[in-house]
C-alpha cells in the first residue's frame, strides 16, 4: 500500500501522513475520554512515547497494508482526527476514524471517510470496503451512513475492547454503490 498520491482534499479537509509535529495533539486526543472508549488498541494512558512509535512504525504499516493518515483542517494542517485503511483479506480492506472534540458535529469524519474510501475503490484492487462501530456510538454510525456505507446488521459480542466483549454494527461500501 501506498498513501494518496495525489493527496486527498476537499476543501478545508486534508488527509495526510502523520509527522512527529503531531505527537501533542496525537496524545491530547487519544487520552480524550470518547476516542479512548471505542478505540481498543489505545494504551491507557496514551503516552508521548506511545505517539512517537505509531508514527514511526508508518513505513512498516504501509508494508503490511495499511495506511494511517492524519484528517487535517486548515492553512496549518492542523490535526482534526486520524482515519486508517488496512487490507484484512484478498479485495477486502476495513477503515476505521476518530476525530478530536473540537472538530466533532461538523463533518470532518464524514468528508474524510467519503475521501479515503472513494479514493481506496478507485485505485486498490478492491470487491468491498467495511468498518465497524460499537453498538453504543451512534455518531461514528452517521458518520458511515452519511459516507455512503449500507448497514449490515449488529455482530454479537464481535471485539473485544480491553477485556470486554462487545456488540458492533458493520458496515460496508462496495464499488458498486458508488455513484
Amino acid at each position: 500500500m501506498a498513501y494518496p498520491d495525489p493527496p486527498l482534499v476537499d476543501g478545508a479537509i486534508a488527509l495526510r501522513p502523520w509527522s512527529m509535529q503531531d505527537v501533542p495533539d496525537a496524545v491530547r486526543c487519544c487520552n480524550e475520554e470518547q476516542i479512548r472508549r471505542f478505540i481498543p488498541p489505545l494504551p491507557i494512558p496514551y503516552t508521548e512515547d506511545d505517539a512517537i512509535a505509531f508514527i514511526g512504525a508508518a513505513q512498516q504499516r504501509l508494508d503490511q497494508g495499511s495506511a494511517a493518515l492524519v484528517i487535517a483542517e486548515g492553512e496549518d494542517a492542523a490535526l482534526r482526527g486520524a482515519i486508517g485503511l488496512r487490507t484484512i483479506a484478498p479485495g477486502v480492506a476495513q477503515t476505521g476514524y476518530w476525530v478530536a472534540p473540537e472538530a466533532r458535529g461538523r463533518g470532518v469524519a464524514s468528508t474524510a471517510l467519503m475521501l479515503v474510501s472513494r479514493w481506496a475503490l478507485a485505485t486498490l484492487p478492491l470487491i468491498r470496503l467495511q468498518l465497524f462501530t460499537d453498538l453504543d456510538n451512534p455518531a461514528s454510525m452517521r458518520v458511515a451512513e452519511r459516507a455512503g456505507f449500507t448497514p449490515e446488521g449488529t455482530l454479537r459480542n464481535w471485539y473485544d475492547l480491553r477485556g470486554e466483549r462487545r456488540d458492533a454494527v458493520m458496515f460496508s461500501l462496495l464499488p458498486g454503490d458508488l455513484p
